[in-house]
């Protein structure tokens, strides 16, 4: 069995999806360094998704390269625009109740994450300025963020929903509007042309959630361990730091 990996890259700095294990990811600033990191990126992945780990995925001689986009964008900020060619292909209902349910766990697993937090506005974390502007710093800037991408994530497949309520609840909410829908509809995952020209389709949408909620939940886990200390916060998703 191999780890199956889209490649997105701005010159060396990188950013490696696993793409048979959807929303798990490395950042590094080389495609080798990102390499190295992947084997332990999907153990912990599976022991956060459930499922056993097969013995060969340990090793990073098991980790494969399938697509590759060069990029513009600042990677070692983990901005990303890349679609990887196999959210281009339609959804069976199994393969959407799947994916539906890893989101909403994700959601759910990162608003327990943020709850068991000592202190939601205490960080040792000094300020430093990103792509879209000041890095969450806090857990309560950690857990707004990543909630308000969910109107943006599904605008862009023309669902409008608002991001009220908990991460959680306002996910869900976008699942149910969706669903409204012909099911033939979605699960055809059309790929549409949104933001900034940027290619979307349903099955991304899913990865993105996933995939952007990890970002922020392992840099909210390593927060809340340098301000609190080891064992001062659960963690949910079973990070390797």
């Amino acid at each position: 069995m191999k780890i199956k990996c889209v490649w997105e890259h701005n010159g060396d700095d990188t950013l490696l999806y696993a793409e048979n294990f959807t929303g798990a990811f490395t950042r590094g600033p080389s495609r080798d360094a990102a390499l190295d990191k992947m084997p332990g990126e999907v153990q912990s992945y599976l022991k956060w998704a459930g499922g056993e780990i097969p013995e060969e995925l340990n090793a990073k001689s098991n980790v494969e390269i399938v697509q590759e986009k060069e990029s513009s964008l600042r990677i070692c900020d983990a901005d990303s625009d890349v679609i990887f060619e196999g959210e281009k292909t339609p959804l069976t209902v199994e393969e959407y109740f799947r994916l539906k349910e890893l989101a909403l766990k994700s959601a759910a697993d990162f608003y327990r994450l943020y709850l068991s937090i000592p202190d939601k506005s205490r960080s040792c974390l000094p300020v430093r300025k990103t792509f879209y502007g000041d890095i969450p710093r806090t857990a309560e800037e950690m857990y707004e963020h990543t909630k308000n991408v969910n109107s943006y994530y599904f605008g862009e497949i023309g669902i409008d929903v608002s991001n009220d309520g908990t991460i959680y609840e306002c996910r869900r909410r976008g699942f149910e509007l969706l669903e409204r829908l012909e099911m033939e509809n979605y699960l055809a995952n059309a790929v549409v042309c949104g933001s900034y020209d940027e290619l979307w389709s349903l099955r991304k949408v899913m990865r993105r959630f996933i995939w952007h909620d990890r970002i922020h939940a392992k840099a909210m886990y390593r927060m809340a361990v340098k301000t609190f200390g080891e064992g001062s916060v659960e963690n949910v998703f079973q990070f390797i730091l």
